[in-house]
């Protein structure tokens, strides 16, 4: 019995539903999932190593330095080496301090695009509308809906409750990758750990938007 090409067509259209259903349920559980392991996470600290590589893969630099979160609003990222610069957020301004020119920059949070560690940090009920979300044991994979994600994608990858690794693919194509180590889950952290401490005398530089 031959087959009529309405009944293909429908056959077609039911299977791309049913495909359609299957990936929206999964990015749901990936969602859910990570949502969970993040709202375990209210406040985080530890070291980090970071490689810079270029579209086609070559190294464009390498970072170290100490990290530390504070759920909801507050980050700060501090870099050791080669350079010394300390940048802190909180829910109103971000902060970058620039301790070899001696230069401290603040602007808005809502001025700049949003950030990896604004991610860890922020508004984890925004996360379904902002990224789709994919998931595969303890590695997950955002990828960004809109541009004001200064990034493509961001991925992460835990061990429990503890980030050990984060990859961010960013507008320009260059990957930047993050290991973290000497997590510390336990350690008290309040908004004065995030103030920033710079001399009087550096060059302040302050934006409104």
């Amino acid at each position: 019995m031959e087959t009529s090409p309405l009944r293909l067509l429908l056959v077609a259209a039911l299977s791309a539903c049913l495909i359609i259903g299957i990936a929206r349920d999964a990015q749901a559980s990936a969602t859910a999932s990570l949502t969970e392991r993040l709202s375990e996470v209210v406040h985080m600290r530890g070291d980090f190593m970071q490689t810079q590589y270029g579209p086609n893969g070559e190294v464009l630099g390498e970072s170290a330095g100490r990290f530390q979160l504070l759920r909801p609003a507050f980050f700060s990222w501090e870099i050791t080496s080669p350079d010394s610069q300390l940048i802190v957020a909180d829910d109103i301004y971000l902060w970058h301090y620039d301790k070899d020119l001696e230069t401290l920059t603040r602007r808005p949070v809502t001025a700049v695009a949003v950030s990896p560690l604004q991610v860890l940090g922020g508004d984890l009920a925004a996360l379904s509308d902002r990224f789709d979300i994919e998931g595969e044991g303890d590695s997950y994979t955002l990828r960004a809906l809109d541009a004001d994600a200064g990034f493509e994608s961001l991925s992460l990858r835990f061990e429990g409750n503890s980030l050990v690794a984060m990859e961010v693919l960013d507008r320009l194509q260059q990957r930047i990758v993050v290991m973290f180590s000497a997590v510390d889950l336990q350690t008290l952290l309040s908004a004065d750990d995030f103030a920033i401490n710079a001399p009087e005398n550096v060059d302040t530089f302050y934006y409104e938007e």
